[in-house]
C-alpha cells in the first residue's frame, strides 16, 4: 500500500491496466489506489466537463486517503455528435456503438487531474482527440465482438489492442485515445518537479 510520508509519491487513482502501462513506460514509480466513484449520477454542462470532473473526483477520493501524494484521476469518454458513448454494459450495446462509429469521425475526450493535498496542489484539464473509423462490415464488427475486447473500453474499442484496424486516421495525441495524455501530463509534473523525482 502506499505510504503517506514522501511528498513525491505517484498514485494513479485507477485501476486501468492501459494507464498504468503508460505510466510505466515514461519511466515513473508510482502505485495503483483506484479512486471509486459513482459516474452516473455525475452533473456536468458538457462532455467536455464531464470527463474533467469524473478525473478531479477520483483524484480527490484518493488524495484524502493519501495527503502527502500526487494523485492522477482520469477518465475517458468517446463522444460523436454530442452523444457520450461510455464502456457498453452488454454486447448489443457495444454492437450498436460500433455501427455509429463506422466511417465517421468521433472526439475521445480524457479528462485528467493531478492533486496533492498537502502542498493545496490541484490542477485538472481534458483533452481531445479526432478519430476516423473506417466503414466497417457486419462481418468485421461480429468478429470484433467475440474478442471479448469491447466490453470495458468507453466508444467500445481499444486502439491499443484488435481495434486498430478499425480506425483509419487520428488527429491529435494517441496516448489520449488509449486513456491519459502523456505529453500533457508530464508537462503539469514537471511544472511542479515531480516527475525529476519519480524517473526510474
Amino acid at each position: 500500500m502506499p505510504s503517506n510520508t514522501m511528498n513525491t509519491r505517484l498514485i494513479l487513482a485507477s485501476s486501468s491496466p492501459r494507464r498504468k502501462h503508460l505510466l510505466e513506460q515514461a519511466g515513473l514509480i508510482f502505485d495503483v489506489v483506484p479512486g471509486n466513484v459513482d459516474e452516473k449520477n455525475m452533473a456536468a454542462d458538457s462532455p467536455e466537463d464531464y470527463a474533467r470532473l469524473l478525473a478531479e473526483a477520483k483524484a480527490d477520493v484518493v488524495a484524502r486517503q493519501y495527503p502527502n501524494a500526487h494523485v492522477i484521476g482520469a477518465d475517458t469518454i468517446v463522444v460523436i455528435e454530442g452523444m457520450i458513448l461510455g464502456k457498453p454494459a452488454s454486447k448489443i450495446e457495444a454492437r450498436d456503438m460500433l455501427k455509429r462509429l463506422s466511417g465517421r469521425n468521433h472526439a475521445v475526450l480524457t479528462g485528467y487531474a493531478v492533486r496533492c493535498d498537502r502542498s493545496a496542489y490541484h490542477y485538472s484539464e481534458t483533452i481531445w482527440t479526432r478519430v476516423r473509423f473506417k466503414s466497417l462490415t457486419n462481418s468485421e464488427i461480429e468478429w470484433y465482438l467475440g474478442t471479448n475486447e469491447p466490453y470495458d473500453k468507453a466508444g467500445s474499442y481499444a486502439i491499443q489492442g484488435q481495434g486498430a484496424f478499425m480506425v483509419k486516421q487520428i488527429v491529435g495525441s494517441y496516448t489520449n485515445v488509449v486513456g491519459l495524455p502523456m505529453s500533457e501530463l508530464i508537462e503539469c509534473l514537471n511544472r511542479i518537479d515531480v516527475v525529476v523525482h519519480l524517473r526510474k
